[in-house]
């Protein structure tokens, strides 16, 4: 008898909590084939063409250092889940979650992949099957000023998942530019800062909010650019960076 390219994998992720695991899941649209608690842990999750697979988590594992587990879902476009995920995860929590576990990391139009972090800290990467060769990282000589700013925040957020330090890079570069950026970079720039800031939820950052609302409203820009800027944005639909007269207006 010969093999047959006919295999099938599942990942066996480890689980800190049953009941969070399976509220998690089940808020994305996760149906659990099978639950298992004793004599020990054993989850089977299901949704759409994949499975899920899940046992009690080692002593050690600490869900706060993201390194629990980990699983790539490859899929012909990655831009249809990351919205199915973001609409339930809205219905869920009432917000879509963009920081500690879980949360669903930002999706930029156009990019190629995206990241579930669940309640134990597994990390799920959702990537397209013909993503290219070289990934553009950023970093591009060829920009200056408050663009190259944004640049270099967009690469803290999307691939060090560093908000903290974005938001303190776009706070200095914003005071040194916005005298000579474009109007449409410093929109970009004042709405990734009050997005940030909701993320971090602190105090001294999220009470500059305010002013940077302001001056985004006085910056007039068309409802193309308002497009360009929202696509920048992990759930720009809940920050209310307009209101419906301004966007009347544009």
């Amino acid at each position: 008898m010969t093999t047959r390219a006919n295999e099938t994998t599942v990942p066996l992720l480890p689980c800190v909590s049953v009941d969070e695991t399976l509220a998690f899941y089940e808020a994305l649209g996760f149906t659990a084939t099978y639950r298992q608690t004793r004599p020990y842990v054993y989850l089977a999750l299901e949704w759409s063409g994949f499975a899920l697979h899940f046992t009690k988590a080692p002593e050690h594992v600490d869900p706060s250092r993201e390194d629990a587990g980990g699983c790539l879902v490859a899929v012909d476009a990655v831009a249809p889940y990351h919205a199915a995920f973001t609409q339930a995860l809205r219905r869920a929590y009432g917000k879509v979650p963009s920081a500690g576990q879980p949360r669903i990391t930002r999706f930029r139009t156009g990019a190629s992949r995206f990241t579930l972090i669940d309640p134990s800290g597994n990390s799920l990467i959702f990537v397209q099957r013909d993503e290219p060769k070289e990934l553009e990282y950023g970093g591009s000589k060829e920009l200056q000023g408050l663009a190259r700013v944004l640049d270099n925040a967009r690469i803290l957020v999307e691939f060090k998942d560093d908000d903290r330090t974005a938001l303190r890079v776009l706070t200095t570069g914003l005071r040194r530019y916005q005298d000579t950026a474009s109007a449409l970079d410093r929109a970009r720039a004042l709405a990734l800062l009050i997005e940030l800031a909701t993320v971090l939820d602190e105090p001294t950052e999220t009470a500059g909010t305010v002013a940077w609302r302001r001056l985004l409203a006085d910056i007039p820009l068309t409802g193309e650019e308002r497009r360009r800027v929202a696509d920048g944005l992990r759930d720009p639909d809940a920050l209310g960076l307009w209101d419906e007269e301004d966007a009347g207006r544009s």
